[in-house]
């Protein structure tokens, strides 16, 4: 079996009174796609948000390439790790949101290079060749300098998807990628999702796409009350 990528052990997460989260195991490997389901509310988004500590988790921890993310336990108790670490931990994981968060002032090409460049440190001139062959890859070449407002809802998120993919990430998460798109634009970002499936791409999909899960998912965790 190829290697363990993201290993969660007793995860919980607690907003004041409400758990959301009640002690989730799992272990994703290597190329695998695991699809997360499940009614509203039941905990999905918190635990794709826990995995690179955009949420803190109240209890347990999350092992990503055997290194705890965003905290470690020290005599005990758990002690947030330097910020620098937790930059380069997350760096290696890519996340799409439900709202593709492009930045409005700038082309599709310059949302996709803005980190290799400012993270990186990547020359531009190299970022601009690996920005315009992601967009090629999500089939959008031809949209290199437009701007947000004048592309599609799918485009807009195709366009995320590489700006994720221009880290180089280990691991992909998607938090219900479709679901503000209107439904004849979600086929084309379905088909990029699972072009990158195909090519071996680590990841953990929040969805309600059934068929998706059905196609493309090796895992489906359902999810209720956490």
């Amino acid at each position: 079996m190829a290697e363990p990528i993201i290993v969660i052990e007793g995860l919980k997460k607690s907003f004041g009174k409400l758990e959301v989260l009640r002690g989730i195991d799992l272990t994703i490997h290597k190329g695998e796609v695991v699809v997360v389901i499940g009614p509203s509310g039941s905990g999905k988004s918190t635990l794709l948000r826990c995995i690179n500590f955009l949420e803190k988790p109240t209890a347990g921890r999350v092992l990503f390439h055997g290194e705890e993310v965003g905290q470690r336990l020290v005599n005990g108790r758990l002690v947030p790790l330097p910020e620098k670490v937790l930059d380069r931990q997350r760096a290696r994981m890519g996340m799409v949101f439900q709202r593709f968060n492009l930045f409005p002032h700038m082309t599709a090409l310059e949302n996709v290079i803005e980190a290799p460049i400012r993270v990186r440190k990547m020359p531009r001139r190299e970022a601009e060749e690996l920005g315009l062959q992601l967009l090629r890859r999500v089939g959008l070449a031809d949209k290199a300098s437009q701007y947000p407002n004048f592309l599609s809802g799918g485009q807009q998120q195709r366009v995320a998807i590489a700006r994720a993919l221009a880290m180089e990430p280990d691991v992909m998460l998607f938090d219900e990628p479709t679901s503000a798109l209107d439904p004849e634009l979600v086929g084309e970002v379905l088909q990029v999702m699972k072009d990158l499936a195909n090519d071996g791409m680590t990841m953990v999909v929040v969805t309600h796409e059934m068929g998706f899960a059905r196609e493309v998912g090796d895992r489906v965790l359902f999810m209720e009350d956490g």
